[in-house]
């Protein structure tokens, strides 16, 4: 959709109606090269740093972001909108930039590795693990940290959402636990010698002082930061609180992830050699199990041998040696490992295999990180997450739409949208389906959970091609990596859901505590969030869209003003002349269709036909088409009705499909437009989108069709 766009109404013509329910791919999101759109985020990137590096320079000051600055809106870069009740509230005791936290900071520190990362006071272990796992491929978290000016304190980092790329510019303010000498106690001065210039050296003077994620090697910086700029991208700091690490890995990479439960893999040794043995080389791999509960045994801190529940740990590495299979594992707590089989220190560590800890890539020490030989990692672990990274060999296509199903309650099935694609040439391909991350608006989404699944036809044929991988309940995203050959391919989706104990009013409930200039700006990332999609709707929320600086550009609200109009008249002019045009065509078709009546009842036909549908179809800027719907048309059919008395009667019975044929229907079941045009809202809606990578020679473009848009009725549907 071109920006612009969003900001005017639609041109309305009096004499048509216009309805759409198939949308055609926008352009702009058609056939992108993954790695080309990569490369065009990280210069962006790099160029808004470097004008904000040269804007601070010229007033000779350091960086401080307004959009999130930690010191003068700190609720806000906290907490975000506030839940009464929540028990997860953060309270750091002081803010400070980085070269006050640190003797001499650096962003790395001999490059980013997996015992750099210790997690703070936040429950973000998923995002963290998601960090640490990235550093076992070399130069991949330093890709991702796109720029820096150290000395301005300003930082620029990307990150993957919604199927495009995001610039998120942070300053270097960062909080911290320990408060200022003159907020100590006097027994807390004493034990400082009450001398100020002692306790900051010691207490403030550290990077183990951060309140937030930190690093385990002194000076080094880059763990807060991006951090920090990962909240910045979500709204908060609280809103890191619970995740998966596959799904953060995702957003650092623009990978695709898969849930795959340990008790579901077929043939081990297949996923040990074509799997786990290509672990950060082209797929990233975490692990986690559900927590234990302790209401038998009273213990609610119970492990599994150290092992943690309801946390992510990351796969370091898989490695043969000695014909024994061991995976490196690590805590992203920086401590507390397995305590079971190849554990530091156990029984099993010989002077032989000791001998070979340089092969295994692992040394002892209570820094989180261990061994565990094969066999037990699939005992112990429920679920392995895989995240699957793309390089320049694939293209990628994706359109949003935001679809809504029947209303509650209704059992899961297909049937309320389809996308479909052309493939030209034999491609393996990577299906992805996703609903909208909405962790940023998260307390102002849906009062359900969206559980999805999808299938894959060959169009025309009758049994499907293949099915989504199975992934958790209420998952992100679902997806299906398969081969396939060059061809017309239909999707259709599967749509359930869960009911988060939310009532109607929830929201406005909510806005009694809130404070409104945080909810304004929940809201309208909310919106710019929904716009992604081609049919997209604002109504009453058009105005919280945020206004691109680059449609102000060079230009007063003047000439801003003067070319809509323009370009409104020219759009009016277009609209009048189809219209006219359609109503010409109109005519000429009921003459035609009244000569066809009249050679049917000459004929003596039982079927008459009194007109046929006729509809223009125009291409929209964005690449969307429009059907003008000119006339109605009505097909009459036989049907056969049976009374009680067993003998048939025939009636005429209006059918507004164009290809329904002769189908027997009830009378009462007949189409009715104004029934199957279903009301949309958060209620009985979901923004859903689809991606599709394959091989860049192999390109597609997508198309999606949304049924309750179509003026059809269920029971014809299903009895054709």
């Amino acid at each position: 959709m071109i920006l612009f766009d969003i900001f005017r109404k639609p041109t309305e013509t009096k004499s048509a109606t216009v309805h759409q329910s198939s949308f055609v791919q926008q352009e702009s999101k058609a056939r992108l090269l993954v790695t080309a759109e990569l490369d065009k985020a990280l210069e962006e990137c790099k160029a808004k740093v470097a004008r904000i590096s040269k804007d601070c320079r010229m007033m000779n000051r350091k960086y401080r972001d307004n959009e999130f600055d930690l010191e003068n809106d700190r609720e806000l870069c906290l907490h975000g909108l506030f839940i009464p009740g929540s028990t997860e509230t953060y309270a750091p005791s002081d803010v400070q930039r980085v070269t006050q936290i640190f003797e001499n900071p650096q962003f790395f520190v001999d490059g980013a590795n997996a015992d750099d990362i210790v997690q703070g006071a936040i429950g973000d272990c998923w995002f963290v693990s998601a960090l640490a796992t990235m550093t076992t491929t070399r130069g991949l978290v330093e890709k991702f940290c796109v720029a820096k000016d150290e000395e301005i304190g300003v930082y620029g980092f990307i990150f993957f959402r919604d199927a495009s790329w995001v610039t998120v510019i942070i300053d270097d303010f960062l909080y911290t636990i320990n408060p200022k000498y003159e907020e100590l106690s006097y027994r807390e001065k004493a034990l400082y010698h009450s001398n100020k210039e002692i306790y900051n050296a010691t207490a403030r003077k550290s990077g183990k002082g951060l309140y937030f994620a930190r690093s385990g090697t002194p000076n080094e910086t880059w763990v807060p930061l991006i951090e920090k700029a990962y909240a910045k991208l979500h709204g908060s700091y609280a809103a890191l609180s619970g995740g998966e690490a596959c799904e953060a890995i995702e957003d650092l990479t623009g990978g695709v992830s898969t849930f795959i439960p340990t008790s579901d893999i077929l043939d081990i040794d297949r996923f040990w050699n074509e799997e786990l043995l290509k672990a950060n080389q082209d797929r990233l791999f975490g692990c986690s199990f559900d927590g234990l509960d302790g209401t038998r045994s009273g213990d609610y801190n119970a492990s599994i041998s150290g092992l943690i529940g309801d946390h992510a740990y990351s796969v370091l590495r898989a490695v043969e040696v000695k014909g024994k299979r061991f995976v490196v594992l690590r805590n992203p707590w920086g401590r507390s490992e397995w305590t079971g089989p190849w554990g530091d220190g156990s029984k099993e560590w010989t002077k032989e295999w000791l001998d070979v800890l340089p092969l295994i890539g692992h040394s002892f020490g209570d820094d989180g990180q261990f061994v565990m030989e094969y066999k037990d990692l699939l005992e112990n672990w429920k679920t392995i997450d895989r995240t699957l990274l793309f390089d320049s060999s694939w293209i990628m296509s994706f359109q949003w739409l935001h679809v809504t199903t029947k209303p509650f309650p209704t059992a899961w099935s297909f049937g309320e949208v389809s996308f479909t694609f052309s493939l030209p040439k034999a491609s393996p391909a990577m299906i992805v389906l996703s609903e909208l991350d909405t962790r940023f608006f998260e307390e102002i989404s849906s009062r359900w959970n969206w559980t999805f699944d999808f299938v894959v036809f060959r169009k025309g044929e009758k049994e499907y091609l293949a099915h989504s991988a199975p992934s958790r309940l209420w998952s992100r995203s679902v997806n299906l990596e398969l081969n396939l050959d060059a061809g017309e391919y239909v999707v259709h989706v599967r749509l359930d859901r869960h009911s988060r104990s939310r009532p109607l009013d929830f929201i406005d409930k909510g806005r009694q505590h809130w404070d409104e200039r945080t909810f304004a700006r929940v809201l309208s990332a909310r919106t710019e969030a929904q716009s992604i999609a081609a049919n997209f709707k604002p109504g009453i929320e058009l105005g919280l869209l945020p206004l691109p600086l680059s449609i102000l550009a060079g230009q007063d609200l003047a000439e801003l003003e003067e070319k809509a109009l323009a370009k409104k008249k020219e759009e009016e002019i277009q609209g009048a002349q189809k219209a006219e045009n359609a109503e010409q065509k109109a005519e000429e078709d009921a003459q035609k269709g009244e000569e066809t009546e009249k050679k049917a009842e000459e004929g003596g036909s039982d079927n008459k036909t009194v007109g046929d549908n006729q509809t223009t179809t125009d291409q929209t800027e964005d690449g969307n088409s429009i059907t003008i719907e000119t006339t109605t048309a009505h097909q009459v059919v036989n049907v056969t009705e049976r009374p009680a008395n067993s003998e048939e009667v025939e009636s005429d019975v209006s059918d507004d499909t164009e290809d329904a044929g002769n189908v027997n229907v009830p009378a009462d079941s007949q189409p009715n437009p104004k029934r199957d045009l279903l009301d949309v809202s958060d209620g009985n809606s979901i923004f859903l989108g689809i991606r599709v990578y394959t091989n860049k020679e192999s390109s597609v473009e997508i198309k999606g069709q949304l049924r309750h848009e179509m003026e059809v009725s269920a029971e014809l549907l299903l009895a054709s």
